[in-house]
C-alpha cells in the first residue's frame, strides 16, 4: 500500500507554533460566545448527502444548482475529494509552482505523475499561459490552481483562466480551482471560476476568510455527473457529515457579513505595516498582493535554513519555509495575527536577518 504524508501539514501542526507567530494564513477563529445562535438552532442527526438547506445557501451564493454543490471536511478534503474522482493512476496531472504542498502529495497518493507550470517571481506569480498549453498532453487529466495563489495571494485574472480552460478541454481534461483565498478580495472577488467552462471544477470553504476552520465547512461545485460520482466516493471517506457543524455553518452563511467586517479591518489594519517593512528590506525581494493573508518574499542574502533556525531558537519566532512551496529560497508571511503581535514578529525577523547579513 502507498505511504504518503504531508510534510507541510506535519510541520504546521506540530513545529509551527512560536511566541511571535507569523506562520499562519487563515483570520483567527470566531469565538463561541460571540457567534449568532440559539440553543434551538442546532440538532445532532440528519441523514443523505449532506443538510439540504447548507447545500441551497452555497448554491445561492456560488449562482449554481444545488445539484451541483458536495459538502466536504474543509477545502484539503474538497480537493483530495475532487482528485480522488476525476484522475486514475498513472495519468497525469499537472500543478503550478510554488504550490501548496498538499495538493501534490494528494495527486501522488492518487497515484497521478505530477508535472509542474512554473509562476515565476519576476512575473509576479502570474500564469505563463504558453507553457501551461505547452506542458499539457493528451495524458492530462486534470490541470490545478489556486485561486488566489497559495503562497503569494496573486490573483489569476478570469481571461488566464479560461484560456487554461480551453487548453485543457482540448484533451479532455478538467480544471481544478481551489479559490478557498478568493474571498479576502471581499467586494473585488469576481464570480467563481466554476463558470468559465464546463471543465472547471471548483474548491473553497469558510475557513480562511471568515475565522471558521473549526466548522470545517467546505464544498465542491462540480457539474452533475462528476459531483454525483464525488457523493458516492465520499460514501468511503466521510459516510455522513457532522450535523451540529452544517448547522452552524448554515447560520454562517446567512450572517457573513459579521465575519467578513471582522476578516476587513484585520487585514486592512495589518497589509500597511507588512508592506511597510517589505518597503524598508533591500535583502528581500517581494511581490506585494493587494489582497489576501500571505506574502511570499525571496531572501537574497542568506541562507533560508539558518535564517529559520535563527528565527525559532533566537527570536522565537514563526514564518513558514519555502522549501514547503517547492521554492526555497523563499518563504511565507501570514497577516492574519494581530497587529501587536505582527509588528513585533516583523521586528524579530529583520533582527534575524541583520544578525545573518553582519
Amino acid at each position: 500500500m502507498r505511504t504518503v504524508e504531508s510534510p507541510y501539514m506535519n510541520w504546521a501542526k506540530l513545529r509551527s507554533a512560536a511566541k511571535y507567530n507569523l506562520s499562519t494564513s487563515g483570520i483567527p477563529n470566531f469565538l463561541m460566545e460571540d457567534f449568532p445562535f440559539e440553543k434551538e438552532d442546532l440538532e445532532l442527526t440528519y441523514g443523505v448527502y449532506g443538510y439540504e438547506p447548507l447545500i441551497e445557501a452555497i448554491a445561492a451564493r456560488s449562482e449554481v444548482k444545488s445539484e451541483n454543490v458536495v459538502l466536504s471536511f474543509g477545502t484539503s478534503m474538497a480537493n483530495h475529494l475532487a482528485m480522488a474522482t476525476l484522475t486514475e493512476p498513472g495519468c497525469e496531472v499537472l500543478i503550478e509552482t510554488p504550490v501548496y504542498e498538499l495538493l501534490v502529495s494528494a495527486a501522488e497518493y492518487l497515484g497521478a505523475n505530477v508535472k509542474f507550470f512554473e509562476r515565476r517571481h519576476e512575473n509576479a506569480f502570474q500564469i505563463d499561459i504558453e507553457d501551461v498549453e505547452n506542458k499539457i498532453t493528451d495524458k492530462t487529466r486534470l490541470v490545478i490552481v489556486t485561486n488566489l495563489h497559495n503562497p503569494s495571494c496573486a490573483h489569476t485574472p478570469d481571461e488566464k483562466l479560461r484560456q487554461i480552460g480551453m487548453a485543457a478541454a482540448r484533451v479532455g481534461s478538467k480544471v481544478l480551482v481551489d479559490e478557498v483565498y478568493l474571498d479576502t478580495m471581499f467586494e473585488d472577488a469576481p464570480r467563481s471560476s466554476f463558470h468559465l467552462g464546463d471543465n472547471f471544477v471548483v474548491t473553497n470553504s469558510l475557513t480562511k476568510t471568515y475565522g471558521l476552520s473549526g466548522l470545517r465547512c467546505g464544498w465542491i461545485l462540480a457539474d452533475k455527473d462528476s459531483a454525483q460520482k464525488m457523493h458516492r466516493l465520499n460514501d468511503l471517506f466521510g459516510a455522513t457529515n457532522v450535523h451540529v457543524a452544517e448547522r452552524l455553518s448554515l447560520i454562517a452563511l446567512q450572517n457573513l457579513d459579521i465575519f467578513r467586517d471582522r476578516a476587513r479591518r484585520l487585514l486592512d489594519t495589518n497589509r500597511p505595516l507588512l508592506n511597510g517593512f517589505l518597503d524598508s528590506r533591500d535583502d528581500l525581494e517581494t511581490f506585494k498582493p493587494a489582497y489576501g493573508t500571505t506574502v511570499f518574499p525571496r531572501l537574497l542574502s542568506s541562507d533560508t535554513e539558518k535564517l529559520y533556525k535563527l528565527l525559532r531558537e533566537k527570536y522565537e519566532t514563526s514564518v513558514v519555509p519555502g522549501s514547503f512551496f517547492y521554492a526555497a529560497d523563499h518563504f511565507r508571511i501570514g497577516i492574519t495575527c494581530d497587529i501587536k503581535m505582527l509588528r513585533d514578529g516583523l521586528e524579530r525577523l529583520g533582527a534575524a536577518m541583520d544578525d545573518l547579513s553582519s
